[in-house]
């Protein structure tokens, strides 16, 4: 495999593992935490009140979406303009496609991310 193709496959095969690995995990404890939950009431034990309240937050900052989506779609946006800062500081207009692909493709998830949090709004403040 050539450079030119092996070193952007390797980029975005490291930008895919930052950011999905912590998601599945963190979906991996919260599934098991359910699961142990309803182990525990299908067995007619009592559940800690401390427990309760601790689900109760994290199912309250899950209704918090909208906000952390938005955020994203921001940071998302700035690196894009950032890429192309970069590659007109490196060498003006003329040069900055280079740095367009990795803007094209940030600045895309940005608006996802943006239109994203739009609908999360739009969607909690009707129901």
């Amino acid at each position: 495999m050539e450079a030119d193709i092996f070193v952007p496959f390797v980029f975005f095969a490291f930008l895919a593992a930052v950011i999905l690995v912590p998601i599945m995990a963190k979906e991996r404890t919260k599934r098991s935490a359910h699961e142990l939950v309803s182990q525990a009431m299908a067995r007619g034990q009592e559940l800690d009140p401390a427990l309760v309240s601790q689900i109760t937050q994290t199912v309250a900052d899950e209704g918090n979406r909208a906000r952390r989506s938005l955020g994203r779609g921001v940071i998302m946006l700035a690196l894009a303009a950032g890429f192309l800062g970069a590659g007109y500081v490196n060498g003006g207009w003329a040069d900055a496609h280079d740095m367009a692909v990795p803007a094209v493709l940030l600045g895309t998830l940005g608006a996802a991310f943006i239109l994203l949090a739009i609908l999360d709004y739009a969607t909690k403040r009707h129901a």
